[in-house]
């Protein structure tokens, strides 16, 4: 039998933390103690469903996404499919590039509708849904890898803002990754378009057959794998000043592109110490960077 989802208070007394299986939910919520009370109340009635949900169609979850397609019959799954649709005919892409977002998502929705608050953030391991109410604001801080955490930039966001999700994905994460970008860092609507966007973005700043860059058939480090016997990255050696550049145009490249079909805001790609910001108007009107070289997102920089 299954443990059950665990669910408790920090010790802070104002962060709700929500963990089951692989998901590790940190949740904030800003406002009156009962709305608060009652909206993580809802979340952690919702979160003990959550695994078991996905997992009930992870068969099709981990299954190439295709527009003619069939659709699952769950509301995180069918959250997933749509973030990753738009990319499903220029490139390999499963639902699960969107399932830390997609499950963010859902849990903020569910404390928003039981509560009324001035702000609010679902942050699953740096993917991050976040809820401004009319003035409010956020201070997002960014650290560069997750086995090192230090802040290296911090992004402004404010509710007159589109920016509702935050993303990061590289080599260096939980996830694989096909590219060697240390991070790349994704500012979008929603925190399942920037967890989608974010892993494509990532993929492609690359130097494919690069002798110093070790990969390895996904299926060898986890069989089950939605990414099968495609290779990952798994250690970035030596690399020249002109090769970091080649790597960040390539993602730029597809950062751009991706911007300009509005499916991101902005982005901020990170190899060897060197940024690559795309959208920059985009930043000094959806967030205002303080320092250009961002990282993985961190709930406990949020304030």
């Amino acid at each position: 039998m299954r443990m059950r989802a665990q669910v408790r208070l920090l010790e802070d007394g104002r962060r709700l933390h929500l963990h089951d299986g692989p998901i590790d939910l940190i949740a904030e919520a800003f406002g009156e103690t009962t709305e608060v009370e009652a909206a993580y109340r809802a979340a952690a009635e919702r979160f003990v469903n959550v695994l078991d949900e996905l997992c009930s169609e992870l068969t099709f979850l981990r299954r190439a996404t295709r527009t003619d397609g069939p659709l699952p019959s769950r509301t995180i799954a069918r959250r997933m499919v749509a973030a990753v649709m738009p990319y499903c005919e220029r490139t390999f892409i499963t639902p699960m590039a969107a399932v830390a977002g997609a499950v963010a998502e859902e849990i903020l929705g569910t404390m928003t509708a039981a509560g009324r608050f001035s702000r609010a953030y679902v942050n699953d391991g740096g993917d991050i849904a976040l809820h401004l109410a009319p003035g409010e604001h956020y201070v997002v801080g960014m650290v560069e890898r997750p086995d090192r955490p230090s802040l290296f930039g911090t992004a402004t966001l404010d509710s007159a803002q589109p920016v509702r999700g935050i993303a990061t994905s590289g080599w260096r994460g939980r996830s694989f990754s096909l590219g060697i970008a240390d991070a790349v860092t994704v500012l979008a609507d929603r925190a399942a378009m920037a967890d989608a966007a974010a892993t494509i973005i990532a993929n492609a700043v690359d130097l494919p057959g690069h002798p110093s860059v070790v990969r390895l058939p996904a299926c060898l480090l986890a069989p089950d794998s939605d990414l099968g016997d495609r290779f990952v990255t798994q250690g970035v050696g030596k690399l020249s000043s002109a090769e970091i550049t080649a790597a960040l145009d390539a993602g730029a490249a597809v950062a751009h592109s991706l911007l300009a079909d509005g499916l991101i805001c902005s982005a901020a790609l990170h190899l060897r110490g060197n940024t690559r910001v795309v959208g920059r108007e985009q930043l000094s009107t959806f967030g205002r960077l303080e320092n250009l070289e961002l990282g993985w997102s961190s709930a406990s920089a949020l304030h």
